[in-house]
């Protein structure tokens, strides 16, 4: 598993702007976006490619297109759905599934309530998105679920916003793909 962690200028100041309690919710909406596709332009420097031949006014000349199959972006349902504009704007070509993950509040292990996937995800690129990272165990059982789906190739993307970590605290301060 690789960890990237976006600490660009630009991200972290919109997450400052994001996390104060006086950010209206349409900013917050849309600062949400915009943070997602910037994440997503780095989480998606991998995305496969295939070599195509395209007519410019000039001349004919090799570029490359999306992959098939197309990859996937699954937000874990609902916390996942409010970045999923942000995602599917950079990869528009993306096919969309859902998962809905619950913690049962006695074991506090996840389960899934629901799921509309395609029933074999091998070879698919899967771009898993929730921002509701607490102790990873939701996020964690959605990636195996994807994995037991026949997925080989899964990002997380994830929106953190932590204070950074005292030595009392399990917090940490990042935001990661």
């Amino acid at each position: 598993m690789r960890l990237h962690v976006a600490d660009h200028p630009l991200i972290t100041h919109k997450l400052t702007v994001l996390r104060d309690e006086r950010t209206p919710s349409p900013v917050f909406r849309q600062l949400t976006e915009e943070l997602v596709t910037l994440l997503a332009y780095e989480a998606t420097r991998n995305v496969r490619v295939s070599p195509i031949e395209i007519q410019t006014p000039v001349t004919k000349t090799v570029g490359v297109k999306i992959s098939e199959p197309r990859p996937i972006v699954v937000p874990i349902l609902r916390a996942g759905l409010g970045m999923l504009e942000g995602l599917v704007k950079l990869l528009p070509t993306a096919e969309v599934g859902f998962l809905g993950m619950i913690r049962d509040e006695e074991t506090f292990e996840p389960t899934t309530y629901t799921e509309r996937l395609p029933d074999d995800l091998s070879d698919r690129q899967c771009f898993a998105i929730d921002p509701m990272l607490a102790t990873g165990g939701s996020l964690g059982a959605a990636i195996e679920f994807l994995f037991q789906r026949g997925a080989q190739d899964v990002t997380a993307i994830c929106l953190l916003g932590t204070p950074r970590a005292s030595p009392r605290s399990r917090r940490s301060s990042a935001i990661a793909t």
